[in-house]
């Protein structure tokens, strides 16, 4: 395919995806270094074997991927012409968003209950890797959160059309990016200790 051929649309719609592919693979690329640096780090005699997640991180990964869900029939309910519907599944997927971040943060909490600090003389190498990892996807679902409430406000303005969805391709596929790697880093924090 020419991506020098189309209309000035068609190429500026084809650019566009593509600068949210480049940063959703540089997003990648940070997370890989990361997780490639906690793999390296098992080796320390500082290393924590017996470290368990709290369970708000299972719950938030349920939370996640129902929101994914929700976010998936957005476009279809859209190209349907059921804008009401719609509007409830866009609606949720934020509400589901916002809950995600919501149960990191008492997953925090749980993991300070337990006597594990993230910085500092009371802390370990594991619990510092986990506060890292999350924290950096959390600052992901927070933009994410930002592109969902521009997609909310732009839908209620009847932006979107058939057609004309570019906007909400974009922002659902950045959401399904945030979702999918959550799902990701959680397997790799559970299997990988």
């Amino acid at each position: 395919m020419d991506l020098t051929k189309g209309t000035g649309e068609e190429k500026i719609k084809r650019s566009k995806k593509m600068m949210l592919w480049f940063a959703i693979i540089s997003m990648g690329m940070m997370f890989a270094g990361i997780t490639s640096a906690y793999i390296v780090s098992r080796n320390r005699p500082d290393w924590i074997n017996d470290f368990q997640l709290p369970s708000s991180f299972l719950w938030s990964t349920v939370v996640i991927l129902l929101s994914s869900i929700c976010m998936y029939a957005v476009k279809p309910l859209m190209i349907k012409g059921k804008r009401t519907n719609a509007t409830v599944m866009l609606l949720l997927t934020f509400i589901l968003g916002a809950l995600f971040i919501g149960l990191q943060f008492h997953g925090f909490k749980q993991i300070l209950a337990e006597g594990y600090y993230f910085t500092g003389s009371a802390s370990s190498i594991n619990t510092t890797f986990v506060y890292l990892i999350v924290v950096a996807h959390i600052v992901h679902v927070a933009a994410g959160l930002i592109v969902l409430s521009i997609l909310i406000y732009n839908h209620f303005k009847q932006r979107y059309k058939v057609g004309q969805m570019l906007g909400l391709e974009l922002g659902a596929t950045f959401w399904h990016f945030v979702d999918v790697l959550w799902i990701v880093l959680f397997l790799f924090l559970y299997f990988i200790r």
